[in-house]
């Protein structure tokens, strides 16, 4: 039995089986640093709202003409994800090459129309405390998109070669979380930066 082992190495268990092990524990960790940065940042954010007088925050009214649908659309990528996720699971290629494919295209949209809504700022990083807080914490998030597209594309890849299965997907695993993270991060920031300040937060 011995020898037979050791001449057919691909029959042993070279990785963790299913989506949990310890690269998920890992991840999972990484997404609470990560959290606790953007929760200093915005509670900076809060903190100088309240303490600073009114009309620190230089826009009453953000224009919502293109931060809300491309929300919506980053969050409709975390189901393509997911959909794509479950691909896996199921032991469908085509549906998981699908759904990450769409979960990139989506982030990437999101992406580029972000570097409009930049553009599209009539102030800079330096202008204000209000503005470098602003372009801090969505740069920060842009810089965790970018991150999020690279994983995505390498799980796209590894899933079109054939790396993945119902029984080995831990990467799979980890990699949705992540961008799952990077999605519900957002959330908090749209709710901060566009929507508080109709709620009299800073007047």
């Amino acid at each position: 039995m011995a020898e037979r082992i050791v001449s057919r190495p691909e029959a042993l268990p070279l990785g963790p089986i299913g989506g949990r092990g310890i690269g998920w524990n890992g991840m999972v960790m990484l997404v609470v640093a990560e959290a606790s940065l953007f929760g200093y940042l915005l509670f900076s954010y809060y903190y100088l709202a309240v303490s600073n007088p009114p009309g620190w925050v230089l826009e009453s009214e953000p224009s919502l003409k293109l931060a809300l649908p491309n929300t919506f659309l980053l969050l409709a990528s975390s189901v393509a994800a997911w959909w794509g996720e479950r691909g896996i699971r199921k032991d469908d290629r085509g549906q998981a090459l699908g759904g990450i494919g769409l979960a990139i295209a989506m982030g990437a949209v999101f992406a580029i129309v972000q570097g409009f809504e930049w553009k599209d700022k009539a102030y800079g990083l330096g202008t204000s405390s209000y503005t470098a807080l602003y372009f801090v914490t969505t740069g920060f998030h842009m810089a965790h998109v970018i991150a999020g597209l690279m994983i995505l594309g390498a799980l796209w890849l590894w899933t079109w070669r054939g790396f993945f299965s119902p029984l080995r997907m831990l990467p799979m695993a980890n990699g949705i979380v992540y961008w799952h993270f990077v999605d519900a991060v957002w959330l908090a920031v749209f709710s901060t930066y566009y929507l508080s300040p109709y709620l009299g937060v800073g007047q």
